[in-house]
């Protein structure tokens, strides 16, 4: 079965926005360049940039759903990052000043729920981005899956929901599943596929508006027995990776 890639996303900013790419090059045993680079810890956090922490340690969708319709442009040259929302004016900032730090949370604080806990700083682990697994993933996704959930809900929905990195059409829904122990090429790179994503609630939200619109998890569940949805993977082998590219399980 094979495929071609459609969309190519990264994530800078840990569930605070995603941009979209035309090329990539993967590193064996890393995430995709310039992904989960920074993650933000609230006030009950025990993360403290010494090492991957889990995503409980972060403000993130699934807790404060307008955080999903936050959109990010990063200066690859300068660091500096530019993040956008409907409900606010862009922000530019360097995530590594601490500076800016305060400029960051006031901008972001009337994005979230009064009754969570409140962000408080910037964490980087070097090396190794804040992936919601503890391996340095990649998330694999197939629109033809995607186009499953969107007949059994009823309307359309954004894939920017699912905040995937790499997209394809394998024309079979769920057939990414059948993938997992086996390794798959896209373009010059090699994945080992690893797990099945559970998904969380921060899919409810709507990547346009932030508002909860949709019972995605409810809907995965009913129709299909789990709420999963993509796959993850690790780089076992570097390459470059371009829109059209050709998706191989070896």
């Amino acid at each position: 079965m094979t495929a071609k890639v459609s969309e190519i996303w990264r994530h800078p900013l840990k569930s605070h926005g995603r941009e979209a790419l035309e090329s990539v090059t993967m590193i064996a045993g890393q995430t995709m360049p310039g992904d989960r680079v920074w993650a933000v810890a609230h006030e009950a956090s025990k993360a403290d940039g010494s090492g991957w922490s889990p995503c409980q340690n972060f403000t993130r969708g699934a807790k404060a759903p307008q955080l999903m319709a936050v959109s990010a442009r990063l200066d690859d040259a300068t660091g500096r990052l530019t993040l956008s929302h409907p409900l606010q004016t862009d922000l530019t900032f360097d995530p590594e000043n601490p500076a800016d730090l305060q400029r960051f949370l006031d901008w972001e604080k009337p994005l979230l729920p009064a009754n969570r806990a409140a962000s408080t700083r910037i964490v980087r682990v070097p090396g190794r981005g804040m992936t919601d697994t503890d391996f340095p993933s990649i998330t694999l996704c197939n629109r033809a899956s995607h186009r499953a959930v969107e007949q059994a809900i009823g309307h359309e929905l954004s894939p920017l929901r699912w905040r995937g990195n790499i997209w394809f059409d394998l024309g079979e829904a769920w057939a990414e599943n059948a993938w997992l122990g086996r390794e798959v090429q896209i373009g010059g790179a090699v994945f080992a596929v690893r797990e099945r994503v559970t998904r969380c609630l921060a899919t409810a939200a709507n990547p346009e508006t932030g508002e909860r619109d949709a019972d995605t998890l409810k809907t995965l569940k009913e129709n299909w027995g789990h709420q999963d949805f993509s796959v993850y993977a690790e780089v076992v082998r570097g390459g470059e990776i371009r829109l059209g590219d050709a998706v191989k399980v070896l």
